[in-house]
């Protein structure tokens, strides 16, 4: 898109066109003294009117695919979406009823059109936007803030709440060309100064946070994992900020894989850590590799050591460490530089001398900060590397090749979590002496979470001793793991981008992200029945039908997007053995979806378990005179059979510290719970992924769909952020 001047009015700017510009990273330069709003290109030609500006935009915008769409008939939906959005400057019950008409619209969608942001969107959100800032019909508080409170529209709260936070930084530019809430006037369009900024908050009222010495345009960031795993959600924290900040700063990001440790890496991780740092919807700007820089790292390292600032040292490691920690100086630092770069070359060449050799940084072993006393930089290891081979005998710490290739690659700010903190001075001394570009380091507290490992060679442990199935097992903290346990990713980035950057320690519970993703997934997933096998009993209707009888009735009542399912009365019904024993005589109960029915007999075995009931409907009843409202299934050979999975934490102890040496001591031997029950026929139709409700049980996600009658249907219960979770399955 060529470079262009947007005019306005300063008292009425187009809020969409500025978002929609910003989403797409369009080069333009604003004037707010024109009297419409309009595009002026370099060769003189013009553009009026807000919807035409809008259209060119999402026309125009190759950064962002289908911004207008994908064919003739998305195209058709965004010009009636763009002509639609000006009702939400109207009052009193146009501006609700244009509420409830998006609301009932957005209960089977994501976006307004299609499964991408579209400028349909940046429409409608912008005009909402505006809206907050208005004062209600009654004067007693800003609009459509009031109405987001009132959860009245939870599918339209929802889906801006969602944008929000997915575009922050772009969406937060509309912040700058807003009214202030309830003042009713406009706000000034003239750039912010540097103290106004400081107090920007967001929606939430918590502080907005900048990163130091950002310029908006030149933020240049990096998402650096270690390719010796799968991402877990702690790696995800660190991705999504990186994500925020390039956004709010209209900066990129790049993905560097840190592959200096051949021991621990491998390609599973690194394909597996693509597909997961997809999966977040982090957009980046090409993926690099540390090992791209051995020769340049090899020939830093060789430059510290003739300027006096590195030495190759032998002493024994246990013998380094202790001198380390008693802050005594290696036997090697005073080395001529000829005999440190003699025994270099026996380190690249592998030899038996080599081996015995690691090169350290020359810094200052008597230094209270421990990081600093003479850190290793380069060690040897014959183990062949999963990119390049056995081409080198050596490898970089991450000490040194770290803060090396940040500055060579133009990183701007290097986001790490504060348990790096005390290497800080560490990194920005290594920039100063190899003579480099100094980049920023900001720091977020790392995400703890109770009864859950993080250490990437802890989890290993789990993978290898076979105690889990794998690095996507639902038990895992790994991004596939969760997302197979049933979260949906939408639920993880609010989670995260909630806690913002916050640098506080805390220890936080699953329970948040469980309730934030129950209300993503109770909203629109489908219905359905289960009984538990063991000890079901039968429900005798004496008066029921005859012949059975199908009827269709809604999947989700509130939600038709959900579809319908076939369900089929009979005279004689499953219900759960618990529901059973908890019938009396003459005790009329409601059958859901059915009606009431009063039970006139219950038989019971030797030990006083009920083994049958027998009862009439009564189908005038009222529901709200019975205390129990039974889930039931028909007497069929149509209904399937399902493997209900639970799961419980990994380990006993809430947080592991430090000297919890031996972790497996706090391993939990029963962390899985198989149930064997019934479903309904209907869900023969799902597929792998897809999250329902059982009724009176709880969310799942299908594991192992339908294949044939013989073999379960295999679904993992999905916490729901209010039942306590018990440590084990026992």
């Amino acid at each position: 898109m060529e470079e262009i001047k947007l005019t306005f009015p300063a008292d009425s700017p187009p809020l969409s066109v500025i978002v929609a510009l910003s989403l797409s990273s369009s080069p333009v330069t604003i004037d707010s003294s024109s009297a419409v709003p309009s595009f002026l290109f370099s060769d003189g030609r013009k553009l009026t009117g807000t919807s035409v500006l809008l259209r060119y935009v999402g026309r125009s915008a190759k950064s962002l695919p289908g911004f207008y769409g994908h064919d003739a008939f998305e195209y058709s939906q965004i010009d009636e979406w763009i002509d639609y959005a000006p009702v939400f400057s109207s009052s009193g019950s146009e501006f609700k009823n244009a509420c409830t008409s998006v609301d009932n619209y957005l209960q089977s969608g994501t976006f307004l059109v299609g499964h991408s942001l579209s400028i349909a969107d940046v429409a409608v959100w912008s005009a909402l936007a505006v809206s907050y800032t208005l004062l209600s019909s009654s004067g007693s508080g800003p609009r459509w803030e009031r109405l987001r409170k009132s959860k009245k529209y939870q599918n339209l709260v929802r889906w801006f709440n969602s944008i929000s936070l997915e575009y922050a930084e772009p969406l937060n530019k509309v912040a700058a060309y807003t009214a202030k809430k309830g003042s009713g006037k406009p706000a000034s369009v003239a750039p912010r100064s540097k103290d106004q900024q400081a107090s920007d908050v967001n929606d939430k009222g918590k502080p907005e946070v900048d990163l130091p010495g950002a310029e908006v345009g030149k933020v240049k960031l990096r998402f650096a994992p270690e390719p010796s795993g799968y991402l877990h959600i702690g790696h995800a924290k660190a991705a999504l900020l990186n994500k925020y900040f390039a956004e709010r700063y209209q900066g990129e990001v790049i993905i560097r894989f840190d592959d200096t440790n051949p021991a621990k890496e491998s390609n599973e991780f690194v394909e597996n850590l693509v597909k997961d740092i997809g999966t977040l919807g982090i957009k980046y700007e090409r993926v690099t590799y540390t090992s791209d820089y051995f020769p340049d790292l090899m020939s830093m390292a060789e430059k510290l050591m003739r300027e006096g600032k590195a030495y190759v040292d032998d002493t024994p490691r246990e013998q380094m460490h202790k001198e380390r920690k008693d802050g005594i100086d290696s036997k090697c630092r005073n080395h001529t530089v000829e005999e440190n770069l003699n025994l270099w070359r026996e380190m690249i060449a592998g030899s038996k001398r080599g081996l015995q050799c690691c090169v350290r940084g020359k810094l200052d072993m008597q230094d209270p900060n421990k990081a600093m006393r003479d850190p290793v930089y380069y060690r040897c290891n014959p183990m062949s590397h999963h990119r390049i081979g056995n081409k080198y005998k050596i490898y970089p710490t991450y000490d040194f090749a770290c803060p090396f290739v940040d500055s060579i690659e133009g990183i701007t700010h290097a986001l790490r979590s504060s348990e790096y903190h005390d290497r800080n001075a560490q990194y920005y001394k290594v920039l100063e002496d190899m003579g480099l570009r100094r980049v920023e380091i900001y720091e977020f507290s790392r995400l703890n979470l109770v009864y859950t490992l993080l250490s990437k060679r802890k989890l290993l442990w789990f993978v290898q001793q076979g105690e889990v199935g794998g690095w996507d097992d639902p038990r895992f903290p790994t991004v596939q793991g969760i997302v197979r346990r049933g979260l949906k990713i939408e639920a993880l980035i609010q989670f995260i981008l909630e806690q913002g950057a916050s640098k506080n320690l805390n220890l936080m519970e699953w329970d948040k992200l469980w309730t934030i993703n129950k209300k993503i997934v109770d909203s629109v997933c489908p219905r359905h029945t289960a009984v538990v096998e063991e000890r079901r009993v039968l429900l005798t209707l004496t008066d029921g039908p005859d012949e059975p009888f199908v009827r269709l009735i809604p999947k989700h009542k509130k939600y038709e997007g959900a579809g319908e399912k076939a369900t089929t009365f009979t005279k004689r019904i499953w219900i759960e053995g618990a529901d059973a024993s908890a019938i009396s005589v003459n005790e009329e109960v409601t059958l859901m979806d059915w009606g009431n029915a009063i039970v006139k007999d219950v038989t019971k075995d030797e030990e006083g378990r009920v083994t049958a009931l027998s009862g009439l409907l009564n189908l005038k009843g009222s529901v709200k005179t019975t205390k129990l409202k039974l889930t039931w299934l028909p007497e069929t050979n149509e209904l399937v059979k399902l493997t209900l999975t639970d799961f419980y934490y990994l380990i006993t102890k809430k947080k592991l510290e430090e000297n919890d040496k031996d972790f497996a001591s706090f391993m939990n031997k029963n962390t899985k719970k198989e149930t064997s029950a019934l479903g309904d026929s209907n869900m023969r139709n799902l597929q792998r992924g897809d999250v329902i409700q059982l009724e009176r049980k709880g969310y799942y996600r299908c594991d192992v769909p339908f294949v044939k009658s013989s073999k379960p249907i295999v679904l993992f219960s999905i916490p729901d952020g209010k039942q306590h979770q018990p440590l084990s399955a026992n």
